[in-house]
């Protein structure tokens, strides 16, 4: 049920957020509310303002999710900009967003498979729209193919619990990272795991991105080996290292890659943000301290080819958000 109004009270504190980009090239931003006191949890929609990088002063449309258990986790958003998934500590919703000019309106869809899994760590749409995975804090792995929901591969044993996780470009591959340090890749047509990443037994890989240029494929990520971190290049090829490099010089917490592949982002514990252009893997822009100095939870590039270089989504624990502008 969509909402207009809701009980008196104030709202609760952000909790996640991601990009929207609609099919007429309009730019929005989804953001999820914890429930507080007789407020339940909310979904709200801005407008994003490409000239200003800013949001629009109120929400275009807001929807309350009335159960128990209903703060959204997370997001998960269709290449399409038609539907948005979002995660609960009951399992996964689905929600479809109708908008005719001014208008827009989120309608809560059925998604049987997943409604009832518990917590996501990780959501995610293939580049073409066509696979949705979700990793769990309980390390179950899941990719369905969509719109039809058949299930590709269900692994309850993926990991231990999931850190990250990320789909290739040509949609052929799934990496994932586990909060034991471990990091797999999976073979999605055939749904069956295709290798573990070799690590040192004092490593831990942590946060994962394949390139995204259309170039000689690769995957990133990024090793802690005991007080120093390296962001590592693995050739999928083979599935062999074939390079590292030291680039924020600690703890990351997050990593994005842009639509276009051009650049890397890099979040910390301790609220900087570094952004990397991949063809010299060399820093072109630093933040620090962003969020009084909090950990960087999420970072997502302005999914619009002309906005890749100039507004990233930043999110913290303290539920604030930083549309950074101009980042060369």
């Amino acid at each position: 049920m969509e909402v207009e109004e809701h009980a008196a009270g104030q709202e609760g504190p952000v909790t996640c957020a991601a990009w929207i980009r609609r099919p007429e090239n309009r730019l929005l931003v989804i953001k999820g509310r914890a429930g507080s006191g007789a407020v339940p949890p909310l979904l709200e929609i801005f407008s994003f303002d490409a000239k200003t990088s800013s949001l629009s002063p109120a929400p275009l449309a807001k929807f309350a999710i009335r159960e128990e258990g209903g703060d959204p986790l997370g997001f998960a958003v269709h290449p399409s900009g038609d539907e948005i998934v979002c995660s609960t500590a009951k399992g996964c919703k689905l929600f479809e967003l109708n908008s005719q000019d001014i208008d827009i309106r989120l309608l809560a869809k059925d998604l049987p498979p997943l409604q009832s899994v518990g917590p996501q760590k990780c959501l995610a749409f293939s580049t073409d729209g066509s696979k949705f995975a979700t990793g769990g804090m309980d390390g179950h792995l899941r990719i369905l193919q969509w719109p039809s929901l058949q299930v590709l591969l269900d692994e309850p044993r993926a990991h231990k619990s999931f850190r990250d996780m990320d789909i290739s470009l040509d949609s052929e591959f799934l990496v994932s990272t586990s909060i034991d340090g471990s990091a797999r890749v999976w073979k999605i047509s055939d749904g069956v795991p295709l290798v573990s990443l070799t690590r040192t037994p004092d490593e831990k890989i942590e946060c994962c991105r394949f390139s995204r240029d259309g170039m000689k494929p690769f995957l990133f990520c990024t090793v802690q080996k005991g007080g120093n971190v390296v962001t590592a290049v693995w050739d999928i090829s083979t599935w062999n290292r074939i390079g590292y490099k030291r680039i924020l010089r600690k703890p990351i917490s997050v990593l994005s890659v842009s639509l276009d592949g051009k650049y890397l982002a890099l979040g910390s514990h301790d609220g900087d943000i570094c952004v990397v252009e991949v063809k010299k893997m060399a820093i072109c822009h630093w933040s620090k301290k962003l969020h009084l100095g909090a950990r960087i939870t999420s970072i997502e590039f302005c999914p619009t080819e002309s906005m890749t270089r100039n507004s990233a989504l930043v999110e913290s624990p303290q539920n604030k958000y930083y549309l950074k502008a101009s980042i060369n």
